[in-house]
């Protein structure tokens, strides 16, 4: 229960604990950041990370002057892509064997199994795609990799979701996040964020549900 607690607020109170960290950490906090959305994207036992509202209140951060945000955009597409050629690379190195692999705390079966039904219907735009949606973000590279996908043709999307996701979150967190009516309820914007990326899955097992009823 403490572990879910501290989880919450970790969530909810996001732009409170980048803030400390940045007056702790100066300049280190970049690092920090492009290790978190490293180790999201790039590892397949932490889908877990906050990618997505993480990116928001860090432009967020940005826009009150304590980071360079152009310096943090370049930083974060390259963890982005970086996280995901590296997935790739271990997908394409075990191969289809991972199938076969049992649930486990660090390895979650099932997400794999999902992220490969979307890779199997959208193809290479699942890379795209799937840079919005928490855990499949995380599954899709290496997916990819298992699948064989050619490295020339993973890396072309991998770019164009790495840029089209940073910056998107990035550059909406700098220019909204310090608008008052967001600033004032941050919580509940970052609580609507990941909402809003949690959708497509849970739209996807409701379809899933009904089509076996």
């Amino acid at each position: 229960m403490e572990l879910l607690l501290s989880g919450w607020d970790l969530f909810v109170h996001l732009d409170r604990h980048l803030a400390t960290l940045l007056q702790q950490y100066g300049g280190w906090i970049y690092l920090l950041l492009f290790a978190i959305i490293f180790c999201e994207t790039g590892l397949v036992v932490t889908p877990f990370l906050p990618g997505d509202s993480l990116l928001f209140v860090a432009g967020a951060l940005a826009a009150t002057g304590g980071i360079d945000v152009h310096l943090l955009a370049v930083s974060l597409v390259a963890a982005a892509v970086l996280g995901n050629t590296v997935n790739y690379a271990v997908g394409r190195y075990l191969g289809p064997k991972v199938f076969h692999w049992e649930h486990s705390r660090l390895f979650n079966r099932k997400a794999l199994i999902r992220a490969h039904a979307f890779y199997e219907k959208h193809g290479g735009r699942t890379i795209v795609i799937t840079r919005f949606i928490p855990i499949l973000r995380t599954f899709a590279p290496f997916v990819a990799g298992v699948g064989s996908m050619t490295y020339a043709r993973f890396t072309a999307y991998n770019v164009a979701g790495g840029l089209l996701w940073v910056l998107a979150l990035l550059y909406s967190g700098y220019w909204f996040g310090n608008v008052p009516l967001v600033k004032d309820n941050l919580g509940w914007v970052i609580l609507g964020i990941i909402a809003l990326s949690l959708a497509p899955i849970a739209i996807e097992y409701l379809r899933h549900r009904l089509a076996r009823t």
